[in-house]
Parts: C-alpha cells; structure tokens; sequence
C-alpha cells in the first residue's frame, strides 16, 4: 500500500455544529481522528496539523508556510502522496497557490466539506476518503495539485466553488472535472497539457482585487496608487470592458509601472481585446493592461502575487499570463 500523508488545515471538515444553536465552530479535537479505521486498507496513513483555523483566516504567507511543509514531507521520502483538509471558502485558492508553487511529480491532493462531522449529511469523512483513494492512485501523479470532494476531481486552476452550501459546490466552468471516483475505482479522463511552479522563498507584494460595476470611477485605483500598491487585478465585465470613467486612472497606473491585469467577472468565458470603443477590451490592451485568460479574480491576484517576486519584467510577467 502507498504511504500517504494527511495534513490538516481546519475548516468545516474539522468543525461541529451545536445541536443547541446550530452555529457551527471549531472542536478540541479534530472530528477526523477517528477516520483511520475507514482508510487503512486503502493506505498506510499519517496525519499532522499544519493549522486549525476557519478558511477565511487563511493568508498567502500561510499558503507559503503549508507549500513548504509539503516540500519538506516529500523531502523525507516516506510518503507517496499528500492529502490536505482545508476549509471550503478559500480551497480553491490554497490549491491554485499549491499547484504553481510546489515542484513535484507526487500527487497532493485538496478536500474539504460542506458539512461539519455532525450534522446530517456530513460529506467530510467521504470527501477524505475518495482524496486519499485519489491520492493512492498511480495515474494521480504529474497532474499537479488536484481538489476532490463529491465524487469528482478537479484541477486547481480551473476548479471553484458555486454555490455558498450545496455538497457539489466545487465545479469547473467550462473544463469540468478531470476525472471521477467510485467506490471501487479512481478514473481520469483528462489529461494536463501544461503545468508551471515558482519557487518562491517569501510573498511580500501588494496586490488588490476590485470588481467593476456599472458607473464606476477611478477613485478607487487612484486610492491604491496613492499607497504604494503594487499590483491590481480588475474583474472587468464581459469580455473585458470598463467604464470609460476609470480610464485615467487606469493610465496612471500603468504610467507608474504597476501591473494591472484584466479577467471577467462572469464565470465562464475569457477575457480579450475586442472592443475599439473607450473602456473596451482593444482600447485596455493599447493602454497597457494584461489580459489574464482562464483564470478567475481570486487565483489571478495569487499568480501575480507570485510573478512580482520572480521578475518586474513587464514582457517576463505578460508571458506568465498568456
């Protein structure tokens, strides 16, 4: 059997709900302790807890700090595969983090659940069972950082969550999942055509996500720039328009060398340069702005978080995204 290794990070997966109130909320001990009886025919199993904190709480440098214990895991040859239990509201993110960070043909592989252990329905001890069956999983391998709950498996990039309380919140637009598992079975029926990692050793820029609305200014932007950002990303509408408003402050930023890239704020689709009127997509790419396709806003930010610590090449950075 493979040796695989469970780190946990808290989240709904390590929670329970009071009966009383319903308010759900951390525990002592973690629900999941008990799980070993239900997986030690699958793997052999360690676990440790890299923290025990609600998503929410999560932060880039925790990313760094869980990327890195994941380095060292791996590092000491035991193990054949990583199952990290994480809370769902910032999953998507700590796995696309994980993917473009860790070098490592192994699989590591991302749950969570939508359920505390103790309310009806709980879908954690399942959700942890099919990762570390995934995890286990030969054809798991060279895939990058994967997110299974609900029977499917995604891709980290492409991979967020839906819906804020539906068990099968966590979907791809577009792509869908990468493969499925069974109670028998682990089956993939995709394969990755490309995959990057940045071995970054610290993340210390600032980069701030907005959301284009109707009317909008430049108010905002000329706010950042007034302190020192060092980066933005716009979740502009459509295929990539502004209103013509934020224009100015849009050149400025880019007039000072701050980075600014472009996705949408739809769901699906990709962002690029169609529109020639003011505030369209054509007139954003002439000013300056990078077009970030296939990635959302959330993942967008941590990408150039990322590429800022590599290089403040302006081309170097443009090819990151293309």
């Amino acid at each position: 059997m493979k040796n695989i290794l469970i780190i946990h990070t808290g989240g709904t997966i390590s929670m329970q709900e009071d009966t009383s109130t319903g308010e759900v909320n951390t525990t002592p001990s973690h629900p999941l302790s008990t799980a070993a009886k239900h997986i030690e025919h699958i793997a052999n199993i360690s676990d440790e807890a890299a923290f025990h904190i609600p998503s929410p709480h999560m932060k880039p440098e925790d990313m760094l700090t869980l990327g890195q214990l994941i380095h060292e895991r791996f590092s000491e040859k035991i193990y054949d595969g990583i199952v990290v239990t994480h809370g769902t509201d910032t999953l998507e993110e700590t796995a696309y983090f994980l993917d473009l960070f860790l070098q490592t043909r192994k699989p590591v592989i991302v749950t969570g659940a939508m359920r505390s252990a103790n309310e009806i329905g709980a879908d954690g001890l399942y959700n942890l069972i099919t990762a570390v069956r995934t995890a286990s999983s030969d054809e798991a391998q060279e895939k990058g950082v994967l997110v299974v709950m609900n029977d499917e498996i995604h891709t980290a990039k492409n991979v967020t969550k839906t819906s804020t309380s539906n068990v099968a919140t966590f979907q791809s637009p577009q792509y869908g999942p990468i493969g499925i598992t069974t109670k028998q079975q682990v089956f993939f029926h995709h394969k990755m055509t490309y995959r990057e990692s940045y071995p970054v050793q610290q993340l210390s820029k600032d980069i701030v996500l907005l959301k284009v609305f109707a009317g909008m200014d430049g108010s905002l932007i000329d706010s950042l720039l007034a302190n020192s950002v060092d980066g933005i990303v716009i979740e502009a509408l459509g295929q990539g328009n502004v209103p013509p408003a934020m224009i100015p402050s849009l050149k400025n930023a880019v007039d000072k060398d701050v980075p600014v890239l472009v996705v949408s704020r739809c769901y699906q689709g990709f962002v690029q340069p169609t529109y020639a009127y003011e505030g369209g997509g054509k007139h954003l790419e002439d000013i300056g702005l990078i077009f970030a396709n296939g990635l959302n806003g959330p993942k967008a930010r941590l990408k150039l978080m990322i590429a800022l610590e590599m290089t403040s090449n302006r081309p170097e950075i443009i090819s990151m995204f293309q």
